[in-house]
């Protein structure tokens, strides 16, 4: 299997997996949810959880690859305010956790990118 033809099941793959990861340890998640928006933490948490794992299934198929990869984008997007919560409510931690939430801020942007160039890539195959 060429690396493009990777790409879209390596995304699915990490979407499911951080999908999963808010259920099996929703309290790491509630943390970083925004104050502002309205509601139970726990619910943004298992919402946002629902939606990569809706991601992922959507990536995976060709059939929906496009749409799926390009929602994708905008939900890494989407969430960026919570890498930042994370990142103001962690820089007095100790430098290996800091260093790890700042780390997370600049990495929003590869996989905005990568998830708008599997949408791109499947506009040939759809």
């Amino acid at each position: 299997m060429s690396r493009s033809a990777r790409s879209p099941l390596l995304l699915a793959g990490l979407l499911a997996a951080a999908g999963t990861a808010h259920f099996a340890a929703p309290r790491q998640f509630d943390h970083i949810v925004p104050r502002s928006l309205p509601g139970s933490p726990r619910t943004w948490t298992y919402a946002s959880g629902a939606a990569e794992l809706a991601l992922a299934a959507g990536v995976a198929l060709p059939r929906t690859r496009k749409t799926a990869a390009l929602a994708a984008a905008a939900f890494f997007v989407g969430v960026f305010p919570a890498n930042v919560k994370m990142a103001v409510d962690w820089r007095h931690r100790p430098a290996p956790q800091r260093a790890a939430a700042f780390g997370r801020l600049p990495l929003q942007v590869p996989l905005v990118l990568w998830a708008r160039g599997v949408a791109k890539s499947a506009e040939g195959t759809a």
